[in-house]
């Protein structure tokens, strides 16, 4: 079997690449947009391709395509994907419906296939930005404001133009009944001037977040004509009016979108979308489970499937299409710090407010047990939550940096995650380690709790220590029965309740849960979405990330910190002084994680040769030229 590797450099390497490469430009660029933003109609502030959070862009003005994307794909055919679960809303912007919204209209890996924004990502890059709905961007040193110059080709599906006009509705609507963390960045818009015919300057109530001018940037564009503003933040199932290369050409509820290319699609010649969107159809399906969907694959009605679990890449390709090579089996080395995995706490029940009983649940995870057993030993142990990349703080002492921006916080941060010697309590491979069991009781005395016989019960209310993980697929529930089992010798209870995917999201988005089987994405440029997730404000909004109900004023300083930086070395020191806050407070159990991308496909589709930092992704794909004749 083949295996595909990214030819992209490590990100620890692009960074001092890009840094060192940009470092004068960016000086030079620096005093300029310093004296530009002194005026008031920032005049001497140059137009520009692109931005980027830190330093500049990598790609000059006249680059022709994006690194892993090829400009010569052949165009035709058809992509067939899966994936589990349902779906039951084509709005994915607002809280009722958000969570279970129709997937590939505006996500990795599937694509920006219904929505676009002013600028697009790319993904070999931390975090920079080119032009596409806007063909020109400026912004201060101070970012206090962005500015943007429509490209007048710009269109929706139907052929009417996207104008400032359409820019300032989609901010506004999504602002107002968008749910959280689009309505709060879209809310730190003081001011929207219209600077020309197609020119929009957004002004901000102070350039605090640094990141908020490039999220603005990727703010999804809505038609003002054809979007119900009355009813936005209603579930719908109405197909919706965009300007990206697809548009729908049918809707099963919960069970299939069929995307259809746009002939006249008007960004077809940019720079940005060469060797993109080169079907004319994608079809997703949608399953139930993942072992319906693995043999959906089998049987070759989806033409390409990632996998996550260990024992399905190990063991998942005994079937004749992938013994005789019509089935391709592939792994791209990522390069981005590894997605975090782990058991979450509700820290919103009182069984889990004392750090002192998360600490003890947290040990008793024997991980080498686990990936002997049950994952043929293809799993890295995950201890922070940006693993594997320069910003984690595992190994690391704490930098001057990171010990001024904790000390107004003595108490948030223990002394062996301050001094980089902390790692997750590891058992001896027996599922029983005897001094691990040891030590996670310690810690449940710490918090008021002892042995009763069988039963690990808190001494003042007599209550003993019970709760229930929730799980959505088999996977997870194989997963947390060896991990309850490893409980049951403590005394401690852990039922395990699998519900489907929708009751899972609607429990979830509820904080119906003890516990609960959660995954972060991470990336090299984490911002301002670390609000929606960790801070204090979120704990209890409807509808946002913050899974565990964290309330911290460490957190919240720290999430500060690193959207203000400004500097690499700024950056990289809060992040890491975050990472470490998030440790010390024991938010979940961590488990696992790889540092590559798994994927197989029939070879009637054909991924690109190089790969993005972020491993696959479906829109640089194309058919075989023997699949669409």
């Amino acid at each position: 079997m083949t295996t595909v590797m990214n030819s992209l450099r490590a990100p620890t390497v692009f960074w001092r690449k890009t840094l060192t490469a940009v470092a004068l430009a960016a000086g030079l660029t620096a005093l300029a947009l310093s004296v530009g933003s002194a005026k008031a109609d920032g005049d001497e502030i140059p137009w520009s391709h692109g931005i980027a959070m830190h330093g500049a862009p990598a790609l000059p003005a006249d680059f022709t395509s994006l690194p892993y994307a090829n400009p010569d794909a052949p165009k035709g055919g058809a992509l067939t994907l899966g994936v589990q679960g349902t779906f039951d809303s084509l709005n994915s912007f607002i809280i009722q419906g958000g969570w279970t919204s129709a997937r590939g209209m505006r996500e990795r890996p599937f694509g920006n296939n219904i929505w676009e924004s002013l600028l697009a990502r790319s993904y070999a890059e931390p975090f920079s930005l080119y032009g596409l709905i806007a063909e020109q961007v400026r912004m201060p040193e101070s970012r206090e404001w962005i500015e943007f110059k429509l490209n007048p080709k710009a269109k929706f599906s139907d052929g009417t133009p996207v104008t400032v006009d359409d820019i300032i509705f989609s901010l506004e609507i999504i602002r107002d009944k968008g749910r959280p963390p689009y309505r709060d960045r879209y809310a730190q818009i003081a001011e929207k001037q219209v600077t020309g015919p197609n020119q929009l300057k957004l002004i901000f109530k102070n350039g605090d977040n640094r990141e908020l001018p490039l999220l603005i940037a990727l703010a999804p564009i809505l038609s003002k004509k054809h979007t119900d503003a009355e009813n936005f933040d209603k579930s719908s199932l109405t197909p919706p009016i965009g300007s990206g290369p697809y548009t729908f050409k049918e809707i099963v509820p919960g069970s299939r979108t069929v995307y259809e290319k746009n002939p006249d699609y008007w960004a077809k010649d940019l720079p940005i979308t060469a060797g993109f969107y080169n079907f004319d159809e994608i079809r997703v399906e949608y399953y139930r489970d993942e072992t319906t969907l693995q043999e959906a694959f089998k049987k070759g009605l989806i033409d390409a499937l990632q996998f996550r679990d260990p024992a399905r890449w190990a063991t998942g390709f005994d079937f004749p299409a992938a013994k005789n090579g019509d089935v391709v089996k592939a792994s791209v080395k990522l390069g981005i710090p590894a997605r975090f995995q782990g058991i979450m706490f509700n820290v919103r029940q009182p069984k889990f407010a004392d750090l002192s009983v998360r600490k003890g649940l947290r040990m008793l995870f024997d991980f080498d047990w686990v990936n002997r057993n049950l994952y043929f030993d293809l799993y890295t142990r995950t201890a922070g939550y940006w693993d594997n990349s320069i910003l984690s703080s595992i190994g690391q002492p704490a930098s001057d940096t990171e010990k001024a921006l904790l000390a107004p916080f003595p108490d948030a941060v223990s002394p062996d995650v301050m001094n980089g010697t902390w790692r997750p309590a590891n058992g001896d491979g027996s599922g029983r380690d005897r001094k691990v069991l040891r030590a996670a009781l310690n810690e449940f005395k710490k918090a008021g709790y002892a042995l009763e016989g069988k039963q690990l019960v808190h001494t003042a209310t007599g209550q003993p220590l019970a709760f229930e993980i929730m799980t959505k697929n088999e996977d997870e529930e194989k997963l947390g029965l060896a991990y309850s089992r490893i409980l049951e010798l403590l005394g401690i209870k852990a039922s395990i309740r699998t519900v489907d995917p929708s009751q899972f999201e609607d429990r979830r988005v509820k904080r119906e849960f003890d516990m609960v089987f959660n995954t972060l994405t991470a990336s090299l440029s984490p911002g301002a979405e670390q609000y929606g997730r960790w801070s204090s404000a979120s704990a209890d909004a409807p509808g946002s990330f913050n899974t565990s109900g964290a309330k911290s004023p460490a957190i919240d300083a720290m999430i500060d910190a690193l959207v203000a930086a400004r500097t690499e070395d700024e950056f990289v020191s809060a992040v890491r002084a975050f990472d470490r806050v998030l440790i010390s407070g024991a938010y979940a159990v961590p488990l696992f994680h790889v540092s590559e991308d798994w994927f197989a496909y029939w070879k009637r589709v054909v991924p690109p040769e190089t790969h993005s930092l972020y491993g696959h992704q479906f829109d640089t794909w194309w058919a075989a030229p023997e699949s669409t004749n």
